[in-house]
């Protein structure tokens, strides 16, 4: 079975030793007594002389911890809307919007920039990702009104679908450097998942005990976030770059190109992602709401704990039953992922807060299964050159289901007691989430050894975004 760097990788094996163009420097020392004469190309300027870089194997952890922390300060709002809403005086259905406008921002950043880690480099990609991550905290503390809010988001998101779309890869690159004999790990993708979900889950819990404890939660929030993301941002600046611009680029490709037949698969897969997401942004967005509402639950803290849980669990599944043929991992996610809405309601029905967290608990989970379902049905329908394109666009209908549905559930709260609402929620969700899992199980199966190359390490599989898959070859450090 193919590892899953080549997976990252477009199936382009990497060689075991440096290239030519990289052992020439990587074998450069301060001393030129020891420099190896390589004459530079005509055309190229001469590089620079390099700086002091951290090794592949420090590096690596480095991406992983920026990974989270990114990924915490996309969620950090959960427990901070209550806030928002009686600072700026606006309503549920404003919440939602303002939750859904990152939805904007991660779109962009998934179609229109994420694939050009492969030309540009990895680092050159997470580097923008953190520094427009910063902004947007920046924005979110000077900028005290609804539009503020409005362009924080979107700027937020875009930081999330840059870093989500390159994240992935560059930890196989930096592990594939740092240990090209264990070309087969499933370390990489393991942490990848770790670093995403628990990134999402970690955030909540984070900006919960600042609101909780901290005063001004929504200035002090946004100032450990922007602290991190700047010690993040110097971490990553030591990492080594793995891909070599040096180097001939392939020719760019296609964008998204399905196999003869795929395209039933892909709806199903896209409505997988679309409806796993549903939860997740529902959860993330009005959790507070239904929490102080209903369950009458004043606790910032209490807010974060349930969406941490919920994160948590997805990932917690993903990393247990990831390796679960993908049968029967879309049958348990089916099952659990309405388990869990059921008991939602049962919860708001009759208050119960314990069986709410248990309700979100069991719902993640099975989100998470189905995501990840949806992942692999949607790569296995895609040509073998488009499936960074493929996965792009599995990824913005996934983020589009994270947003539209709660603003819609925000508006059928103005007819509706929040009971009934979600009632009606998890009918429609449970019932789309089994037929698209019915749907994309019929659908054309992958051809002998098609998902080995992009699932031995089923863990990528994860909420991590599309994996680059261009020609890059390794670079040594610049």
């Amino acid at each position: 079975m193919e590892s899953a760097i080549r997976f990252a990788r477009g199936g382009v094996p990497l060689p075991s030793v440096p290239t030519p163009l990289s052992r020439a420097v990587a074998d450069t020392s301060d001393d030129p007594a020891h420099r190896i004469p390589a004459p530079a190309p005509a055309d190229l300027p001469p590089r620079a002389s390099g700086r002091r870089h951290a090794s592949h194997t420090t590096g690596f952890w480095f991406v992983a911890v920026a990974f989270t922390v990114l990924m915490a300060f996309g969620t950090a709002p959960t427990p901070l809307w209550p806030l928002y809403e009686a600072r700026d005086h606006f309503g549920a259905t404003t919440v939602t919007v303002a939750y859904a406008s990152m939805v904007v921002g991660a779109a962009a950043a998934f179609l229109g920039l994420g694939h050009l880690s492969d030309r540009l480099g990895r680092r050159r990609i997470i580097v923008p990702a953190l520094l427009v991550g910063i902004l947007a905290a920046v924005v979110l503390m000077v900028w005290r009104d609804l539009p503020g809010l409005i362009a924080g988001r979107i700027l937020n998101g875009a930081a999330l679908g840059l870093m989500a779309s390159t994240a992935t890869t560059y930890l196989h690159d930096l592990h594939h450097e740092a240990r090209p004999d264990r070309e087969g790990s499933v370390l990489p993708g393991i942490v990848a998942t770790a670093a995403n979900l628990g990134g999402l889950a970690s955030g909540p819990l984070v900006a919960g005990a600042v609101a909780e404890w901290l005063p001004s939660p929504l200035i002090t929030a946004q100032a450990i976030f922007t602290l991190a993301m700047a010690v993040c941002l110097a971490l990553v600046l030591s990492t080594p770059e793995t891909v070599d611009r040096e180097l001939p680029a392939a020719e760019p490709p296609s964008r998204f190109v399905l196999r003869p037949g795929g395209g039933r698969t892909f709806g199903a897969a896209g409505a997988l992602g679309a409806f796993a997401f549903a939860i997740l942004g529902l959860i993330s967005s009005l959790g507070a709401s239904v929490l102080h509402g209903t369950l009458h639950t004043d606790s910032h803290l209490v807010v974060g704990l349930a969406a941490f849980l919920m994160f948590g669990s997805a990932a917690g599944a993903q990393l247990v039953l990831g390796r679960l043929p993908l049968p029967r991992l879309l049958t348990v996610g089916a099952v659990v992922f309405p388990v869990g809405l059921v008991l939602c309601a049962v919860a708001l029905y009759h208050p119960a807060l314990w069986l709410y967290l248990v309700a979100v608990s069991l719902s993640g989970a099975g989100s998470g299964l189905l995501f990840k379902g949806g992942v692999e049905r949607a790569v296995s329908v895609a040509e073998p050159t488009s499936r960074a394109g493929v996965l792009a666009v599995f990824f913005v209908v996934a983020y589009l289901g994270m947003g539209l549905p709660s603003v819609l559930f925000s508006i059928a709260l103005r007819h509706f007691a929040v009971q009934t609402a979600v009632i009606g929620f998890a009918t429609v969700l449970s019932c789309g989430a089994v037929a698209s899992v019915v749907v994309a199980l019929r659908g054309r199966a992958p051809g002998p050894g098609e998902l080995s190359a992009h699932s031995g390490n089923r863990a990528t599989g994860a909420v991590t975004g599309p994996s680059s898959q261009g020609t890059s070859r390794s670079a040594s450090p610049r």
